[in-house]
């Protein structure tokens, strides 16, 4: 039973009881008409009484009842005395108790204005009685009907007013929304742009430069690592194409994320961590990769966020541990991927240069997209000195749920899960 039930239950068990109160303490029973009479009387209140619980769904036929009954009672006094109404001397106002809450309700609730305040002036004229004209009476008969009229129409009048300031502060709030998205749109063009003038020149002179160095030197082992270092700033350029393709356009990103097996994405075969581990084996770090289980179970945006861990992991290892050995770990089940990444302490001089290199959030980016596809991250040093990452992840992630989600977060979470490549430092 809702609040406005026990509301209206409340109040006809009290207007009963005080009809009873009244006809009592007026003289009832009375002898004339001692079969009928007051007991007539006391029965058509209570069915006016009863009929306000539906007040707030019919209130035009509550107040036609209230209405009704009121020009009944006043017949009743000069046609059939004491059948009706108990006090027959005329200073009483003949009108239900329950006449003022059908008089209020009418004008509240009603969605025909006009009808209420037609069926509120006929229960006026017979609740004043002009015809007898008598200060009192008028006065009680204005108190028992066009009061509670008149608070009615105020009380509708704020809860329109209120209806309306809602509506308005709510559209203001979605104006403001599609604002502040149109200007995050705008950000996200100047930066692909900035991305692509800055970054993108300068990793094209790299790649030139180890082109033509692979062309005029005469070292083989020379020419083989500056073709490894060409093809490396190529591939860098395609994914700087790729997350520069998302700031220009967020719904590219469903492409990025979950485009594992795609163009331009991460696959679960050749395209894999195996590509990852040979990279990093090419610059001089000793990696152990050891994988179980099929492949195949994992969804491709959980391969994806399995590739970008382990290259987060392998980044961080190249930047802060040289000369560390790393073991990484993947193991397929059929319900999760779980998925470990340790190194031992570093043998070499860490190159400040390259360690302050980067923004410093590439785990914090790793933690927010895992958490994207329902997985768990952790990661800290070890006690032999060196550090760990550890990952647990559902092996099917919907694509398109993914994506949901990452767009409901913060902005950086949003970007975050996007592009893939923006984990990175």
């Amino acid at each position: 039973m809702g609040r406005s039930a026990v509301q209206d239950t409340i109040l006809v068990a009290t207007l009963i009881a005080l009809n009873v109160f009244v006809a009592f303490w007026s003289g009832f029973p009375r002898e004339e008409h001692p079969r009928f009479g007051p007991w007539a009387g006391l029965g058509l209140q209570v069915v006016v009484v009863v009929v306000l619980v539906v007040r707030r769904v019919w209130p035009l036929f509550v107040l036609g009842v209230a209405t009704v009954s009121a020009v009944l009672m006043s017949l009743s006094v000069w046609l059939v005395p004491g059948l009706l109404v108990t006090s027959v001397d005329g200073s009483g106002v003949w009108v239900p108790l329950a006449a003022p809450f059908a008089a209020y309700s009418a004008v509240v609730y009603s969605s025909r204005p006009r009808g209420a305040w037609v069926l509120t002036g006929v229960l006026t004229l017979v609740a004043t009685r002009l015809w007898e004209l008598s200060f009192a009476v008028a006065a009680s008969g204005v108190l028992l009907t066009a009061v509670p009229a008149l608070l009615g129409m105020y009380v509708a009048a704020r809860r329109g007013l209120i209806v309306a300031l809602t509506e308005r502060a709510e559209r203001a709030e979605r104006e403001q929304f599609l604002l502040a998205e149109r200007a995050r749109a705008e950000e996200r063009v100047r930066l692909a742009g900035e991305m692509h003038d800055v970054v993108t020149h300068r990793v094209s002179l790299m790649v030139l430069q180890a082109g033509a160095l692979r062309v005029v030197s005469s070292d083989e082992r020379v020419r083989a690592e500056a073709e490894g270092l060409r093809a490396a700033g190529c591939q860098a350029l395609e994914e700087l194409r790729d997350l520069v393709g998302v700031l220009r356009s967020p719904e590219s990103a469903v492409g990025l994320v979950g485009g594992v097996g795609d163009e331009g994405g991460v696959g679960v075969g050749d395209w894999g961590l195996s590509v990852l581990v040979e990279e990093s084996r090419a610059v001089g770090v000793e990696v152990v990769l050891s994988e179980s289980g099929d492949r195949s179970v994992s969804s491709p945006v959980v391969a994806r966020t399995a590739y970008r861990i382990v290259q987060e992991a392998l980044t961080n290892v190249r930047k802060h541990a040289p000369g560390s050995g790393v073991r990484v770990e993947v193991r397929y089940e059929a319900d999760r991927v779980r998925l470990r990444v340790r190194n031992s302490a570093p043998t070499a001089v860490v190159d400040r240069e390259l360690a302050s290199s980067g923004s410093g959030s590439g785990l914090k980016g790793l933690r927010q997209r895992v958490e994207l596809v329902g997985g768990t991250f952790e990661s800290g040093p070890r006690p032999d000195g060196g550090f760990h990452v550890k990952s647990v992840l559902p092996s099917y992630v919907p694509t398109t749920v993914t994506w949901i989600r990452s767009d409901s977060g913060s902005d950086n979470g949003t970007q975050s899960a996007s592009a893939g490549t923006a984990f990175n430092e």
